[in-house]
């Protein structure tokens, strides 16, 4: 559960202005030094700030590939024009738009996750409105110490989408977006009033169940999986797809410390996955809760 800081938006806004620069310095060479050879200068600014993202919770996020894959597809394209004016050839209007268009499409998603870092540093996952892992820790501190105080127990539950890749490598990154941010929704409309839910990254969401005994725990994350089970997403075009998810539970001990308690709903969690997915697993015996299966 440790929180590795969120690479800058100021760090991105210097991505943005090197490219505008080199957007410019690149129209020169490709259209007026045909046969002069003059070197086009390569930006650093993206692939710094790619490495500082490594060790953070945004190296999964599907925009981060989806900026990666487009600054490569630009700079391959842009290289390729340019090395042809070189040798004295003007680029034809198709290679030309075909930087352009790369070139814009990579700016916009590039302001957008410029954008959403602004939200992320407030404590607010931008995809899905969720809590992100900023303020996790101290939650959970909080959560024992009341329960040392009063012997109100407390449990936590790890979500994790089942098969969550297959959605993105099927039907594309959007439709994916769509299936967390619809995840994210039925878990805000589930869970009571006073429980948190945060973004741990990817598709894993940890649900913190305030005042709750592993059965109270269980009835109500088990609620979010039937729930889920039967949401339809539209992912445009038409279509719609449903998804499920799997949880492992775990309910906290008086003297536990909060990174043993999500080390164990992480293995109740794996039991989950091995069962077959789309099920709700607790760390020891699995309660049996009147009313559900």
């Amino acid at each position: 559960m440790n929180e590795s800081p969120l690479p800058s938006a100021a760090g991105l806004a210097g991505v943005v202005d090197e490219h505008l620069r080199w957007i410019g310095q690149w129209h020169r060479a490709a259209f007026f030094n045909q046969g002069d050879g003059v070197v086009l200068p390569v930006p650093t600014a993206f692939p710094a700030w790619v490495r500082g993202a490594s060790g953070s919770e945004l190296a999964d996020q599907p925009a981060i590939d989806r900026l990666i894959s487009l600054h490569d597809q630009m700079h391959r394209m842009a290289r390729l024009v340019h090395m042809r004016a070189c040798e004295g050839q003007p680029p034809s209007l198709a290679a030309y738009e075909a930087v352009i268009e790369k070139f814009d499409e990579f700016m916009g998603l590039l302001r957008r996750v410029e954008r959403a870092f602004s939200v992320a540093g407030s404590g607010i996952d931008p995809l899905t409105g969720l809590r992100n892992r900023t303020g996790l820790r101290e939650e959970m501190e909080r959560e024992a110490n009341r329960y040392r105080r009063t012997g109100r127990p407390f449990c936590v539950a790890l979500c994790d989408l089942d098969k969550f890749k297959s959605v993105n490598d099927t039907y594309g990154h959007e439709a994916g977006d769509r299936v967390l941010m619809a995840a994210a929704g039925a878990i805000n409309r589930g869970i009571r009033s006073f429980d948190e839910a945060f973004r741990l990254g990817g598709e894993e969401i940890l649900i913190l169940l305030k005042d709750a005994t592993v059965m109270d725990g269980y009835a109500v994350v088990e609620r979010l999986r039937q729930d889920m089970e039967a949401l339809p997403v539209a992912i445009g075009g038409g279509r719609t797809i449903h998804f499920t998810a799997s949880f492992g539970l775990a309910e906290a001990q008086p003297d536990g410390d909060p990174e043993d308690l999500v080390a164990e709903a992480d293995a109740a969690l794996y039991t989950a996955k091995h069962q077959g997915r789309n099920r709700v697993v607790s760390a020891g015996a699995p309660p049996r809760v009147a009313g559900l299966p």
